[in-house]
């Protein structure tokens, strides 16, 4: 997180160059944050970088669509990812304007302003009194317990000719990079604090189980699929979604994690294998690529395996063999961990397989954020001493990432950029799902230090719904839950993931009760910073039209800001991009953790469910020829019906009832689970 600070801005704009009307207002913390901070001594010398406007990221969902909306004639041709670079590369003209303003401040020569060949920045070393004078801001000082010391401001200002020119600079609202106190002329001791990483992992019910009677329809199917509504199997998902067989393992179609912290181990997937999926070998491993560190597998009872990358492979590889998985094990264990207090989400990840990311300037944040984003190398105890990893592996066609953020946790920019980057993969074939979040409309227990994860407002406390990142990237493909009950069958329909596992946990006298569970949900609703993109407009307004119970909350509409959350006391963003946008099932899966037979729930679950299946269609449409889905919503918006629409469940938290399940969409299980030969048929039917 940023370390943000209040600043009474009146007293920076006394005398200052700034000061002048034709300034406006480019950058502002929104959220402060309480840490001591110092000002900087007027003549420390400090890097000065601007980061320069990119050129056509407005025409990026234009773009997008030419190769991902069904109705386009550029169906799937995608672009590489040189052409992609050089689309959004700033302009010369953009160039020339901020450099002739430095040196119209006087302030500079021509040979102290450095720009860099690709033209994303412009580079000036100077006191920090000019940089205070030129931007209309006090520049402070902040060292970290491990003595790092930062540098940044509350708020800064630019001329009106040259603000649409720039992203940002830093230092400023973004910290500078980490430097030592000697680099400075005052030495200062300062304190620090971080919010604790949290991510959404599955859950684990006792791993027995009270006698539950077969259902009626049940007894005249094969032993194997009679107990699928309390015991989940990939030959139950098989036979709910009609999966085939699969028989492909063409290297252009493995299959990719994200993973990080948590770990797997070899142990557990092949007792899950030997148990459940016999038609994968005893001992088959994925594809490892440590990134920035990570480590991975480890030992079944290594505090780093806690479940969620045991599940993810358990069911990409069930569902795909023989073709192969890779695991992107992200962040060494310091940051990973949580250690550094650098908690950070994604930055690291993408900066591996697009090299162009690592010092890509977009709404206003140019590269890594200090501060938030891991830095390399780690000097810490287990820490990764190479250089940070920019651009050195290739991306798979499809990732599944089960782990995600309360969005407010970040910058409303820092997610811009990464969803930004999320498009540009999407340009170029690639499908990103995400799990949507396992506590209804709220964040993880203890999430904005709330005990169910909801947001507060001066007038309200614990009510105010509190959505998930990267969930509400539009160009994300966003996966809920679904589940069956113990009188179903695979062949009934799914509904709504949603249980209380503390009451269970209580009533059986096994497991934890707390965090609580009792609003263990699929996660859905509405983000604050994000808008649903036109592909999904239509669906998102015609359940807003339903006479639901939700009808009867409160809603506010986000400024662009998203500074008004909970305004007039409203509990949901009205004009928020919905998610999810599909869902699968996420509930009573059986499986192996620490050599220990298990059940478990969550979105976790579903998201490398449905990246399993979207790896299935893209295996057929390289088998005649044709190249990748990619992006797959626009396609799944425009045909909803090669989907199974779930119309049953409702994700509460938060002091109310959620949002219920509909026909057509809704903000509980999207547009429905998979069909799988209702799928096959469309998209070989694509171009």
């Amino acid at each position: 997180m940023l370390w943000q600070y209040l600043l009474v801005h009146t007293s920076v704009f006394s005398g200052a160059l700034a000061a002048s009307l034709s300034h406006v207002l480019h950058e502002k913390r929104d959220i402060p944050l309480p840490e001591i901070k110092q000002r900087i001594d007027g003549d420390s010398i400090i890097p000065v970088r601007i980061g320069l406007r990119q050129s056509n990221l407005h025409t990026g969902y234009e773009r997008l669509m030419e190769v991902s909306h069904p109705s386009s004639q550029n169906y799937g041709k995608h672009l590489t990812k040189e052409e992609v670079n050089s689309i959004f590369a700033p302009v010369d003209e953009t160039v020339d304007i901020v450099k002739n303003w430095l040196l119209g401040t006087g302030l500079f020569g021509d040979d102290e302003i450095m720009h860099y060949e690709n033209k994303g920045w412009l580079a000036i070393n100077m006191p920090a009194k000019h940089a205070e004078t030129l931007l209309g801001t006090h520049f402070y000082e902040l060292e970290s317990p491990n003595g790092d010391v930062r540098i940044g401001c509350e708020e800064y200002y630019l001329p009106v000719h040259v603000s649409s020119h720039v992203d940002y600079i830093k230092p400023g609202v973004k910290l500078s990079a980490p430097m030592r106190k000697r680099q400075l002329n005052q030495k200062r001791t300062v304190s620090g604090s971080s919010h604790s990483s949290q991510r959404h992992v599955p859950h684990i019910k006792p791993p027995h189980f009270p006698s539950w009677a077969l259902p009626p329809a049940a007894k005249g199917l094969p032993p194997d699929l009679q107990n699928c509504g309390v015991n989940i199997t990939p030959t139950c998902i098989k036979a709910m979604y009609h999966l085939p067989t699969a028989k492909h393992s063409q290297p252009e179609n493995a299959m990719g994690l994200y993973e990080t912290y948590d770990s797997f181990s070899q142990e557990d997937i092949t007792l899950f294998f030997e148990n459940y999926a016999t038609n994968v070998p005893s001992g088959t491993k994925p594809n490892v690529i440590s990134v920035d560190g990570g480590t991975a597998p480890v030992a079944p009872a290594d505090v780093r395996n806690g479940g969620e990358s045991d599940i993810d492979l358990d069911l990409a590889i069930s569902l795909i063999y023989p073709q192969t998985v890779t695991v992107y094990q992200v962040d060494d264990l310091p940051n990973s961990s949580g250690q550094t207090g650098e908690d950070g989400f994604l930055n690291t990840f993408l900066d591996s397989v697009d090299g162009s990311y690592c010092d890509y300037s977009a709404y206003g944040i140019k590269g890594d954020s200090p501060g938030i984003d891991a830095s390399y190398p780690d000097s810490l105890a287990g820490g990764y001493t190479g250089k940070r990893e920019c651009g050195t592996y290739n991306l798979t066609r499809v990732v599944s990432i089960s782990y995600g953020e309360a969005e407010v946790y970040f910058p409303k920019a820092y997610l811009e950029r990464q969803c930004n980057e999320i498009l540009k993969l999407g340009l170029q074939g690639h499908t990103i799902l995400v799990a949507s979040g396992d506590y209804g409309v709220a964040s993880f227990p203890g999430s904005n230090n709330d005990e169910f994860g909801c947001l507060s407002s001066d007038t309200q406390n614990g009510t105010i719904y509190n959505p998930d990142y990267p969930s509400g990237c539009p160009y994300i493909t966003v996966v809920g839950a679904t589940r069956l009950y113990p009188s179903d069958t695979v062949y009934d329909a799914e509904s709504a993931m949603q249980v209380n596992l503390t009451a269970f946990n209580i009533a059986t006298g096994a497991g934890p009760t707390e965090p609580p569970y009792d609003f263990f949900a699929t996660g859905g609703g509405f983000s604050n910073f994000f808008e649903p993109a036109f592909f999904q407009a239509e669906a998102v307004a015609e359940y807003l039209r339903k006479d639901l119970p939700y009808q009867k909350l409160p809603y506010y509409e986000v400024n662009d800001a998203a500074s008004n959350i909970g305004e007039n006391g409203g509990v949901y963003n009205r004009k928020g991009r919905g998610y999810p946008d599909v869902s699968a099932n996420g509930a009573f899966l059986l499986t192996f953790v620490n050599q220990t037979q298990g059940t478990f729930f969550g979105t976790s679950l579903a998201s490398p469910l449905f990246g399993a299946v979207v790896t299935l269609l893209n295996e057929e449409r390289t088998a005649v020829g044709k190249g990748p889905i990619g992006f797959i919503n626009p396609a799944l918006y425009a045909n909803p019906s090669i989907l199974n629409d779930i119309t049953n469940g409702s994700n509460p938290n938060c002091g109310s009832g959620g949002f219920q399940a509909s026909e057509g969409w809704d903000p509980v299980t999207g547009l429905g689970t998979p069909n799988y030969p209702r799928m096959l048929e469309y998209f070989l039917s694509l171009p």
